[in-house]
């Protein structure tokens, strides 16, 4: 549990949940880079002990996750609608 108390092994989380991101569009995987990238800087800053930490990425990444839905997310009364299917083979 000692190494979860190093400060780059946050940010290390934090790449991987971003490359996760790119492979996996799932669009959740963002708010878990940030926060734990975020959770990397308060370990460096030596604030919190582990039990903290963990409590932090948690409300750190929903933070996040919810800023970025409200960002890029649908706005309200916004639908998307397809005219052409993919798998249409008129043209």
């Amino acid at each position: 549990m000692a190494l979860l108390a190093t400060w780059w092994v946050w940010v290390c989380l934090g790449v991987v949940f971003a490359i996760i991101e790119v492979v996996v569009p799932a669009f959740i995987f963002l708010g878990f880079a940030i926060g734990a990238v975020l959770t990397g800087l308060i370990v460096l800053a030596g604030v919190l002990s582990l039990p903290w930490l963990a409590l932090a990425f948690a409300l750190l990444s929903l933070a996040a996750y919810i800023l970025l839905r409200r960002m890029f997310g649908a706005r309200k009364g916004e639908t998307r609608t397809f005219r052409d299917d993919i798998n249409d083979n008129r043209r």
